[in-house]
């Protein structure tokens, strides 16, 4: 008790000196609680709009066919499945697709194409590209012959609204798949690989075209956010019937590209929060290392006095972990306010917002409020500056009494 009294007392000998090493280890706490919760609501943000764009956040499928897509690889009776699914999940984002490849055409042009089959009236609760419709409108019921398709793939084909689009490609049963359909929409999404190159039909149309019968190749599902995900997947699973054949894949399995982005980009930024963290953490060591050398004569009476070398090392720490709470304390409750206030009011760049909505897109980022976005800042400044103050602990251990009172 008297030792964490004694380093209390200390700790306000140079009240001036307390107060800047203090508001540096408040600065970078809160500079590290915003950034942290901003980051990590970036990633929430950068994960939900691109599931949305058009991947979803949960597909059924069979098992085998996101590593190696095959027309035979199909999802029975699709559209009943996916009508159970929402009765299930209490969802409206689930919607039946199917997928093949074909040689789409124009009167001048060719070009090899994945051709999507949708349902449109489901389709835009699990993807916002029927809301990215630039020119014409969007599919009009399953049933419809007619496509829309990207607007590069537009581009490339020579391609209006009105004009006649030919699809040529293989149906489920080895049988040739070939239409005319018109072109009643283009879309751009922003994403170079899907204005490039899909194409989508309804999906009545797709299967009769491709001899699909009642199969697709995929069940999507989109909740409301990606946090409930684990929750959706476990209520879909149980709709599955054992030994069907069908699985259910997360959007960290049909992108895993995406998490290793976000990792990447995670290292990258913590290496200038550790770069932060370093330069605070010198201004401290430095800081009790003069501590230690302006007091070396009142650390040599107190060995003089019996005091042993540990016990003082031990109150030159206290002293550490006194200033470093007291800074921690004070930028968590700067950073975890601007954190607060942030969600609720959202965090944008000038022009951010106008950019983004063009392809239906938040312009706004909300930091998350988690542990470990208050934490994990702060627990590693803590880490590091008590480490720092060990080097100037440890000198004591060298004094000698006779020497230490003499010194000047």
């Amino acid at each position: 008790m008297i030792t964490l009294q004694l380093a209390w007392r200390n700790l306000w000998r140079h009240r001036r000196r307390t107060w800047l090493t203090a508001s540096a280890i408040a600065f970078a706490t809160t500079l590290l609680v915003f950034m942290i919760t901003l980051q990590l609501g970036a990633y929430d943000m950068m994960i939900d709009t691109s599931l949305r764009v058009f991947t979803g956040q949960l597909q059924v499928q069979r098992q085998g066919y996101h590593a190696k897509p095959q027309m035979r690889a199909t999802v029975p009776d699709a559209q009943a499945l996916a009508a159970r699914l929402r009765a299930a999940s209490g969802l409206d984002g689930v919607a039946a697709r199917a997928q093949g490849f074909a040689l789409a055409s124009s009167v001048s042009r060719s070009y090899g194409v994945p051709v999507i089959g949708v349902e449109p009236e489901f389709e835009a609760r699990v993807s916002t590209l029927p809301h990215l419709i630039k020119q014409g409108r969007y599919l009009s019921s399953d049933q419809a012959q007619e496509a829309v398709l990207g607007a590069a793939l537009a581009r490339n084909l020579k391609l209006q609204i009105g004009d006649e689009l030919t699809l040529l490609g293989s149906g489920k049963d080895g049988s040739i798949a070939a239409t005319i359909v018109p072109v009643v929409g283009i879309f751009e999404s922003g994403n170079p690989e899907l204005d490039r190159h899909l194409v989508q039909l309804p999906l009545k149309t797709f299967q009769e075209v491709f001899t699909m019968g009642d199969d697709a190749h995929a069940i999507v599902v989109s909740g409301p956010s990606h946090e409930a995900i684990p929750q959706t997947q476990a209520t879909v699973a149980a709709q599955l019937a054992p030994g069907s054949g069908l699985v259910v894949l997360d959007w960290e399995q049909l992108i895993p590209g995406l998490r290793q982005l976000i990792q990447a980009d995670m290292v990258q930024n913590w290496i200038t929060y550790i770069a932060l963290i370093l330069i605070v953490t010198l201004s401290i060591m430095n800081t009790f290392l003069m501590s230690v050398l302006e007091r070396t004569r009142e650390f040599g009476i107190m060995l003089a006095l019996g005091s042993s070398p540990w016990r003082i090392g031990v109150i030159v720490l206290l002293e550490s972990v006194y200033l470093t709470l007291l800074g921690l304390g004070i930028g968590l409750l700067l950073g975890g306010g601007i954190a607060v206030y942030l969600h609720y009011e959202g965090f944008t760049f000038p022009g951010m917002a106008e950019i983004y909505a063009q392809f239906g897109l938040p312009g706004v980022i909300h930091p998350k409020l988690s542990f470990a976005g208050f934490t994990l800042g702060p627990a590693v400044i803590f880490v590091f500056t008590v480490l720092a103050a060990l080097y100037p602990a440890l000198r004591i251990r060298k004094l000698q009494p006779v020497e230490a009172i003499h010194a000047v």
